[in-house]
């Protein structure tokens, strides 16, 4: 599937804001078998290490026990070191059974090594057939096969606190010229207006930059294919994205690589920073009591020729080939599609992820209301980075990016570098 040549007319068409969330990512390609059944716990490896967000993939884990059909163990990784080690997980002689992570091009890098279990029986499940097409087609290979089983999507977006706005005397913009005057009034009132966190293990974060940048000023079509190697970072059209960064360089919080999104975070509660390109994870990290305070705007409008795409990616799980509890691990898989076990993730987390089965119910709350009309208003929707390419191609951004904050002025040799860095990767 070339989802570069649907129309926003197809994207929309008898699928909501859920489908087009999903249907921009990707299709995913898939491996026979899995080892013979043995009984025994199915162990879940989770990259969801923030306190709400771990507590709720206890609850759902509890839930799952509780229905006397199988069992199931929660082991939690953090996310930056369950990134890395991935490859190691699924390549193992007795790996993990389940995982979370991303469908999309991610996946398809490990099926395509013939890593992941073939799951088209569990989409048989009553559950899944209620799935809608875009998100059957998500987890679809070109052979027909299925190997992801998704059931949350969330939202990037500029976030800030409501309250802060209001006693700066703020409001939110929506062109590049008033997103740049907003960034005047808050370093005027000694705010460093935009927070990063792309220190320590988090760098990623710098990506989403990158992204919004590039699918502002040339559009989502080609930033797809330049992450598909189709295209060079060190073309002109790549350029023009980092002279718009360095409109906005003066304005980001000088700590910003200095310190992870967690702390970023912090930072953007506390009133230190005034806003914050982010996913709605980053509300896992957040008291609950600040919750009803956090409101978002929509990455500024650059051209408004260019269609207007947003980052919204989807989550859930995929099971490794190589499990010896074949059977268990699809039980619990057709558990995870379920209502009830999405509302329970729901509940327990911080409340802004989105549920992929068409009867859960989600928070209700008005940020995710709005949340949902970001999305079904696009006429695109990229993932992320990693999620776009894959997760080998992300420690080029990474680099390449951090360096660029460093030293804008060499970004004509960053740039070069970061194209000869990716060709390795796109030829391995």
């Amino acid at each position: 599937m070339n989802s570069n040549h649907l129309s926003r007319r197809r994207v929309l068409t008898g699928f909501g804001a859920v489908g087009t969330a999903a249907l921009m990512s990707g299709c995913v390609t898939s491996t026979s078998g899995g080892k013979t059944s043995s009984k025994g716990a199915v162990t879940l490896q989770s990259n969801l290490s923030s306190p709400q967000a771990k507590n709720a993939m206890r609850d759902l884990v509890a839930a799952y026990g509780k229905r006397g059909e199988g069992t199931a163990t929660l082991n939690t990784v953090a996310s930056e070191t369950f990134r890395t080690q991935l490859p190691t997980y699924l390549t193992s002689a007795n790996p993990p059974d389940v995982y979370t992570w991303y469908p999309g091009s991610v996946a398809d890098s490990y099926a395509k090594k013939d890593l992941l279990l073939t799951l088209d029986d569990v989409w048989q499940s009553p559950d899944l057939k209620k799935y809608s097409k875009a998100l059957n087609s998500l987890c679809t290979a070109g052979s027909g096969k299925k190997v992801f089983v998704p059931t949350t999507y969330y939202w990037w977006g500029m976030f800030y606190r409501k309250s802060h706005f209001a006693k700066w005397g703020v409001k939110a913009p929506k062109t590049w010229d008033e997103f740049l005057d907003l960034c005047d009034k808050l370093k005027s009132k000694g705010v460093a207006p935009i927070g990063l966190g792309a220190g320590g293990n988090t760098a990623w974060v710098a990506s989403a930059w990158f992204d919004y940048l590039d699918i502002r000023v040339n559009g989502a079509a080609y930033h797809r294919d330049l992450l598909a190697g189709k295209h060079r970072f060190d073309d002109p059209e790549v350029r023009k994205v980092f002279d718009r960064w360095k409109e906005v360089l003066p304005y980001f919080d000088p700590n910003g690589t200095a310190i992870p999104f967690q702390d970023a975070t912090t930072s953007l509660l506390q009133g230190r920073t005034g806003m914050m390109l982010i996913g709605t994870f980053f509300a896992d990290s957040a008291p609950k009591n600040a919750l009803d305070d956090i409101d978002f705007f929509r990455f500024p409008v650059i051209d408004a020729k260019v269609p207007l795409a947003e980052e919204a990616p989807t989550d859930g799980y995929f099971a490794s080939a190589r499990t010896g509890r074949t059977d268990g691990v699809k039980d619990f898989l057709r558990y995870l599609a379920t209502a009830e076990a999405q509302e329970i993730y729901v509940k327990g987390s911080s409340g802004t992820a989105i549920p992929c089965h068409p009867d859960a119910k989600d928070s209700g709350t008005d940020l995710v209301k709005k949340g949902r009309a970001h999305v079904a208003e696009a006429a695109e929707i990229t993932q992320f980075f990693n999620r776009d390419s894959s997760d080998a191609l992300q420690p080029t951004a990474d680099n390449a990016l951090i360096q660029f904050f460093a030293k804008p002025s060499s970004v004509d040799s960053i740039l070069r570098d970061w194209q000869r860095d990716a060709e390795k990767i796109w030829g391995s």
